[in-house]
Formats: structure tokens, sequence, C-alpha cells
């Protein structure tokens, strides 16, 4: 459709009059045709630009069906109540107009250009870009390449352990070193390991933890021990247990964590020698993710090596426009004004606690006053916040005036931070064109991959050399940070929205019909999806066509018993115990690859989207074909006229689903949409509600059959989901979706505002 938009604008800029072909001549005089009866018979309900009409029809006429399709349209539907007097060529003249005129895109964007719009931080962009500022001090941990591919893989994954005899860590006690996969122990009475007392010993577990997602997180530690935790730097005491005291065993803390950041952590635990009877010395680290259940922390959640400190911003922050199909910072509102205050406040206090500090060691050796080196420490903070070095006026107002105004350094550091990190030179990053061409360069890079600042340091010594002057530099770079663990969050976000799983809803499914379909099991479905889309995106082979085609999955025990044969592991799940270490083992929570079976196309029939995708009782071919037709396809409806209710299978139990939906969008009227809709979802009719494969339904068999009109207007017949695998993974329409939602996600702008080739 691009190709076409740049050729129909090249073609306009460079014809004259007096070359026009008898075909375009033919064209221009069909459309004048087609204006004219628009004109007196369609403009009353729809506008004279299809711009809509208050109270009568008052959405605008746009869409992306071909000519052809609107001809059928009209001639079938237009004008209401009399369709038989536009028909034939008349039909197809008004449809010519229309397309031309306002309805296709390359009309929209020749109507209404679309342009780069000025935007403030997302929510998102401002937890990552505190999270950036915070990291310029202590660094950004460097990425696991194999993240996501392999359950243990490396031993990069883990925790690592030291193991004492004696309850007092000291060195010459230390009796084992190893990297753990989980923290999930029953040691019992039992020694843990050999040359170690039972009766005493200690055990220092240390760290990264990765989110994967942003949110409120629930970290919960069960101990019988003496045990404490810090998380997030050195100085930060998580959970202190350190005289274990009644029979309190169970410890939970919130906190919010930020996306593609891994938070250092430290458990110090010990069995102390005592007199009196020992407790049973068991120990584990689990979680609450976010939208998840309690879990052991996973292994491929934990990174095996020492990580620099890191901060997350703890504030709420109020949600942000996502009328465009993705998120935009567009309203600047009382409620986000207050809670950027509270995020600056809370960032002013952290940067004295630990950055300052940090900032002080790192220059001990300057051995300048007191005062000169806070001016230099803020100086970094102003200059990371505001994406570039801050010229001599721009100190006077930021730094000195602030400086000299308060004496205490808690006081100045506040007030500095509070003013800077309210300013429009950080709220409003595209703010930025009296700066550099290299740094608006960096900017928009750190924008795109991380949602942050350009505090990395290849980035800031590729603006001082200027050297992302040229389009191969910019992609180079770009090539070597896709291992970043923030490029590969910011990608799985991406991936939920074309998935339209951004915001999951709670998924209930009849007891009776589907019993055994539990929220662990939900949670379990959600986790194999997870490790499905790292499995595809982040392999050597990287295909976009194996998001429909791959045949097989991940699985684990529990998804194995409720979804059979095809879902069994395809290897015995390896041995992780360890006889040097009591109580090792793997847990059966784990994800590991299925069984090849035509049962699995890629995402395409998952049982979490299948699930999604589906009513309590029933699957709902009209959720799926709509599904299908707007996040895989990319194409739009128009809102349904009147609000829709599902016939009930109880009204009639002698239908299939698809004869039912048949039924109810029978009508002419909602033909227009169903048409489109039904031939899809139609086509995923062999998945129950739980996305179990079946053949029958009511001792029927089941019709998969379907169809799909492409923007071109050529008409795809599909004999089930194999054939609409197919047709995804090599289709122009699925590919430029694709495509559109991850430019407009890395990017939040349209893609026709940087041209009409762009995509």
């Amino acid at each position: 459709m691009n190709r076409l938009i740049v050729y129909a604008c090249s073609t306009a800029l460079c014809v004259g009059v007096a070359s026009l072909s008898p075909a375009q001549t033919s064209a221009d005089t069909l459309r004048e045709r087609g204006q004219a009866i628009f004109a007196e018979s369609c403009a009353d309900c729809h506008g004279d630009q299809g711009q809509g009409v208050e109270g009568v029809y008052a959405n605008p006429l746009v869409g992306d069906d071909s000519i052809g399709q609107l001809t059928s349209y009209i001639s079938e539907m237009m004008p209401e109540g009399s369709p038989e007097d536009c028909t034939g060529e008349d039909a197809q003249a008004v449809a010519e107009y229309m397309h031309h005129a306002f309805y296709s895109e390359a009309a929209q964007i020749r109507n209404r250009p679309p342009k780069i719009l000025l935007t403030r931080l997302t929510a998102n962009q401002l937890q990552q870009s505190f999270s950036d500022l915070y990291a310029n001090f202590f660094g950004v941990p460097e990425p696991v390449k194999e993240l996501g591919v392999g359950e243990l893989g490396v031993r990069e994954f883990g925790v690592n352990a030291e193991y004492f005899d004696g309850d007092r860590w000291n060195r010459k006690d230390r009796k084992l070193e190893r990297v753990d996969p989980v923290i999930d122990f029953d040691f019992g009475h039992e020694s843990p390991a050999a040359d170690i007392k039972a009766e005493a010993f200690s055990i220092r577990w240390e760290g990264g933890l990765l989110a994967k997602v942003s949110g409120r997180y629930e970290i919960v530690v069960r101990s019988t021990c003496s045990f404490v935790m810090d998380f997030g730097h050195d100085d930060r005491e998580f959970i202190d247990n350190h005289v274990q005291s009644g029979d309190k065993t169970e410890f939970r803390q919130r906190v919010h964590l930020t996306a593609g950041r891994v938070y250092p952590f430290e458990i110090r635990f010990r069995q102390r020698e005592r007199k009196t009877e020992l407790p049973p010395a068991r120990i584990s680290l689990s979680w609450v993710p976010p939208e998840g259940d309690e879990e052991i922390i996973p292994e491929h959640h934990l990174i095996a090596r020492r990580v620099p400190a890191a901060y997350a911003l703890q504030s709420d922050l109020p949600p942000d426009d996502r009328s465009y199909g993705y998120e935009r910072g567009i309203s600047v509102s009382r409620e986000w004004d207050e809670s950027t205050t509270q995020a600056a406040l809370e960032f002013a206090q952290i940067a004295y606690d630990e950055l300052w500090p940090q900032y002080q060691r790192s220059h001990r050796e300057e051995q300048k006053p007191r005062r000169e080196l806070l001016r230099g420490f803020l100086i970094e903070v102003v200059e990371s916040a505001f994406r570039s070095p801050l010229a001599d006026p721009l100190q006077e107002v930021f730094i000195d005036r602030p400086l000299s105004q308060e004496p205490d350094d808690a006081e100045a550091i506040k007030r500095v931070c509070l003013l800077s990190l309210k300013s429009a030179r950080f709220l409003y990053p595209m703010a930025d064109q009296h700066q550099s061409p290299s740094q608006r360069v960096a900017n928009r890079l750190a924008l795109v991959l991380y949602d942050s600042l350009p505090v990395d340091k290849e980035l800031k010594q590729l603006v001082l050399r200027q050297e992302l002057d040229s389009e191969e530099a910019v992609r180079q770079y770009c090539q070597r940070q896709v291992d970043d663990f923030r490029v590969r969050a910011k990608t799985r976000e991406m991936l939920y929205a074309w998935l339209n799983l951004r915001s999951p809803g709670e998924i209930a499914k009849d007891a009776e019909k589907f019993a055994g379909f539990d929220e662990p099991l939900i949670h379990d479905l959600r986790r194999s999806l997870d490790r499905f889309l790292d499995s595809v995106v982040w392999s050597e082979s990287s295909d976009f066509r194996q998001l429909f085609l791959a045949k097989s999955s991940f699985t684990n025990p529990r998804i194995a018993e409720y979804y059979g044969s095809a879902w069994q592991p395809a290897a015995p799940a390896t041995e992780t115990s360890d006889q040097s270490v009591v109580g090792l083992q793997r847990h059966p929570r784990a994800m590991v690859p299925s069984v090849e079976s035509a049962a699995h196309w890629g995402v395409l029939n998952h049982p979490y989207l299948m699930s999604e995708l589906a009513y309590h009782d029933s699957t709902s071919p009209i959720h799926r074909g709509i599904f299908l037709i707007r996040y895989m396809l990319g194409r739009t409806l128009r809102p349904p006229a009147d609000a829709f209710s599902p016939l009930s299978p109880d009204l009639h139990p002698d239908l299939t689903t698809r004869e039912r939906v048949e039924l109810q969008t029978s009508p002419t009227s909602c033909q227009v949409c169903h048409q489109k809709i039904n031939g899809l979802g139609f086509a995923m009719e062999n998945f129950d509600a739980v996305g179990r494969y079946r053949e029958q339904e009511r001792a029927r068999e089941i019709d998969a059959s379907g169809h799909y009109v492409d923007r071109q207007g050529n008409r795809i017949e599909f004999s089930g989901v194999e054939d609409l695998a197919n047709y995804l993974a090599d289709s122009d329409d699925s590919r430029q979706a694709f495509v559109a939602r991850a430019f407009q996600h890395f990017v939040k702008q349209p893609p026709a505002a940087y041209g009409a080739d762009t995509l």
C-alpha cells in the first residue's frame, strides 16, 4: 500500500495535464460522475467530504477496503432504504470518487498529513529515565546473550552461592561455591554440603533479579532460620530477620520494578548453633509478579553475577493516552503534574542517599572542596536529565543559584533535582532543536531503544566524536544493543501490544465444562507464551514467519496433563540436582520445549490466546476474527451500529457455534463487517474455549473453512488454521501490520509523519 502511495505522489509531481493518458482521463471522468452522485445522494448523511454528520452518521468514511469492495458495498447497501438507486457503473463511480477523495489511506494522508507531534514523556519513559539517571553513576549490567533461549543454557542464570561451616560467613570457613538455579531449599536437620556441620552453617546468595515486565511485585521469603536480604543497593536493607523469633516464617515486601532492569540482591542465611533443639532449616525466594500468581523466582529471572546498584521509581503515575493504538504522552493534567513533582522529590532523596556518596567515592582522589565537588555532581545529574551539556546561562539558573541559596547539601540537591526534573528540558525530550545533530540523534536512539536517556557510555562517546551522522553508524550501534535487557523488555511490550495483551483481563471458564482450567494453569500458559516469543525473536535463526509456523511451544507438567500428548516435553527434563547440596532440584513450573505437533501453529492457536478470545463456555469466532483482522492484518473496522449480545447456546441447542454466529450476523447491515470478521474467526473453530484441539462440536464435524479479502481485493480461502497460519506468515498485509505496530511502539509517532514510504 505504501509503495502505491509513493508512486501516486511522485506521479502527481512529475506528470503535467498535457501528458495525461486516456486511462487517467477516463478515471477523472468517472470520479467527477461519482462526486456528483455523492453530493446528491450521500452528502446529507455523510458530509460533503465523508467527514460524518452529527446526529445522522457521525463516523467519518475512512478505511482500507479496495475500490472493488467499496463498489460491492454501495451496490448492495446504499443509499439506505433504496440501494437499487446506485448500482453498476454508478456504484463504481462513487467508489472511485470516495476512495480517491477521502476514504483511502493515501487520501487521508494527502488531506491531513500526519505530523511529528511534541509529546511529553510517557509514564514508562519517566520510569526508565529515572532508572538511567541513577545508572549514569553506577552503570548498566552487561547482557546475557542467551537470554530467553535456554531455560538453563549457561551458568549465567541462577544465583551465586557460598556455603560456610559455622554461622559467621568467615572466608576461611567457606566450603563450597556454586551457582544455584533457584533458591528453594529444605535442608531439614541435615548438613547442606560436605564438610559443613548441620547444627551451625551459613549461606550467602548474591545475584541480580531481572524484571521483564514493569509493575508492582511482591517479594516473598520463607525461612525457618534467621536471614537478612538487601535489594537494589548494598545499603538498602529490604527484609530484616536477623534474629529469628516466634513462629513467623513468611516475609513479604512489595516493590515497583521497571522492565529491562536488573536489581542486585543478597541474602545472608544462617542456622545458628544453639543448646535447644534446632529448627529444620528451610528457605525459599518467591515472588508474585504483576498479573501473576506466586512462584519460586525462575532461573531465567536470576543473573548469577554481581550487578550494579539499580533504582526503580516507586511513585504512582497516571496512565497515558492510548487512543492512537499506542501510548502517547499528550495530556498535561493536574494529576500528571502532581505525580511528576512527587517523582522528582523521590529521586532527589535517592540522589542524596546513594548517588552523592557514590560520586564522592569515585572522585576521592581529586581532593576538591566539598562544595565544588557537589557542584560537579549536580552538573552531571542535570546534564544527564537534559540530554546535553549545560551552557553557562543554564548552569547559573539550574546549579549555581540554588547552591548559593542553600548551604545544606541535602536541601541543595533537592532544589536542583526538583527544578531540573520538572523542567520542559527533561519532560519534553523532543524539544531539543538547540542541540547538536549528533546529540539529537543520540536522544532519539535512547528513546527508541530504551524509552530513556542517552546515558550509555558508548553513545556518549559517539556524540563527542560526532560519529552519528550516517545511517550506517546508527545501524551498527543499534545492532550492538539488541541484547540489552532494556531493548528486550521493550520488544516484549511491543509483542504484547501486537497480540492485544498489554492489559490482559481475567480469564474465567465454566468450571463444569472446563474442569481443571484454573488460575495456576492460566499463569503457566502465560509463561509458556512468553517463553515462545523469546525463543522466536532472540534465537540465532530469528524469523518473523515462525511466529505463525513454529510447530512446538513451551510446556511443563501441568500444561501437558491438561492439553495432552501435543504438549508433552520434547525430551526428559534435565536433571539438575547436585548431591553435594541437599535439597537442590528443578522446579516443576519450569518451561521446556514441547514435542512438534500439528496442534501447534506459533502464537496463532496458543491456548493462552485462544482462551482470551473466547467466552466462558464457548468459542467466539467474532472475537477471534476481530483480533485477526485488526491486529494480525492491521485492517480497520467501523464501530458496530448497535450493541451486540451473543445468542445463548441454550436458545439453539441443535446449532453449532458457527451456525449461531451465521444466524445472528445474517442481516445485511451486519454483513458489511461480519463478512470480513467471520471468515477469519471460523478458521480457528477447531480450538475450543480453552484452546484444546477438537474435531467435533455437538457430535457434528467442525467446519473450519474461512476466507479473507486483502487490501487489493483478492479473496483467499482457508480450510482451517494451517492455511491461515501459512497465509499470515507470507502475507503483505500481516507484515505491514507487524512493522506498523513495531514502528508506533518504538517511536510513538505515526509512520506517515516521516514520509509515505516509511514502512
